[in-house]
């Protein structure tokens, strides 16, 4: 299959090489030095003491010199999208499936779901519905993106653990076109269950974003160390607790307790969260795909969540700040 993968960084990267190594034709979107690397020596994947390199792919920062795929792996963070929303048409053809990779709750969630809250717009990951009205929803397929990875340098992904991508179709159904993506990813070494309930899937992923992203990045520390530490596990408790209550008003159910929710975390180890890499690299936050859209659907549904929004502030009053002064916030050790 024609694969082009938007944003090509730690798991669109570390999706690319797996699916090139099964010979589908891939297409890579970076830009600035990654993308420099990855032109000249292809793209290096470091999973389980291994090192794959991919160099039979095609790496651009320009979508416009691709042509139409028979997947688009969407990888973009949710407050990306909407500068390259006018660029994507020209990969998409009838027959193309777009997979969505976005934390947090999508901008599509409530298209080709029923009941009274039907096409309502996710005002904070998309703004007067630019991407609800841009991108037809019959050509969207969710995933869920469970993988921890990391770029340790330009042109090398550092896979971390997991290797689980649920997919499901907006509308519940087992499609034969998720069928077949399935199938491609679980060739290339992915778990990649169809579900019946992709929005459900979706709370559970977020359920652990929600609350850890934000916390590691005011606090600095692993996921290992927040649920080691007694006052931001019982933090991180209450945190998924009130958004437990935001979702199951929507619909949503949770398959997994919250205990063994925040155990699955700690396991991970010492891990940096997206979030707590991007206050490292100085990058924007985001917080509104994750924590900021709860807030909004907490709203919409009339849950209270104190806490949530305690943290909220907190953390964009971090984002507003890196942003004003252009800091880079790097915890080092102290001297000796």
């Amino acid at each position: 299959m024609k694969i082009c993968v938007v944003g090509a960084g730690a798991i669109g990267g570390f999706m690319g090489v797996r699916l090139a190594q099964q010979n589908h034709e891939v297409s890579l979107i970076a830009r600035g030095p990654h993308l420099a690397a990855i032109q000249k020596n292809g793209l290096k994947l470091i999973q389980d003491g291994e090192e794959i390199i991919a160099r039979n792919v095609t790496a651009t920062d320009n979508i416009s010199d691709l042509g139409v795929q028979d997947v688009v792996l969407l990888a973009l963070k949710s407050h990306q999208i909407s500068s390259v929303m006018d660029k994507l048409p020209v990969l998409i053809g009838p027959d193309t499936v777009m997979v969505t990779l976005q934390n947090g709750i999508p901008w599509w969630y409530f298209q080709k779901l029923s009941g009274k809250y039907e096409n309502r717009t996710v005002e904070i990951v998309d703004p007067g519905g630019k991407l609800a009205n841009g991108l037809n929803p019959d050509c969207l397929l969710g995933c869920i993106a469970y993988p921890a990875a990391v770029i340790s340098e330009p042109g090398v992904i550092q896979h971390v653990e997991g290797v689980r991508f649920p997919l499901g179709e907006l509308d519940g159904s087992v499609s034969e076109r998720a069928t077949r993506v399935s199938e491609a990813f679980i060739d290339a070494g992915f778990k990649a269950p169809v579900l019946e309930d992709i929005r459900s899937e979706i709370w559970l992923k977020l359920w652990g974003n929600l609350t850890f992203n934000p916390i590691s990045a005011m606090t600095h520390s692993t996921l290992e160390a927040i649920c080691q530490f007694p006052l931001t596990r019982e933090l991180a408790a209450t945190m998924m607790t009130e958004a437990k209550e935001v979702a199951e008003e929507l619909g949503a159910s949770f398959r997994v307790s919250l205990e063994r929710r925040i155990e699955g975390a700690e396991k991970v180890g010492k891990h940096k969260t997206s979030m707590l890499q991007d206050v490292e690299a100085g990058k924007p936050l985001e917080i509104d795909g994750m924590l900021g859209v709860v807030i909004e659907l907490a709203a919409m549904t009339g849950t209270e969540i104190p806490t949530l929004k305690a943290v909220y502030a907190c953390v964009s009053l971090l984002n507003h700040t890196m942003a004003e002064q252009g800091l880079l916030v790097k915890g080092q050790p102290l001297d000796s």
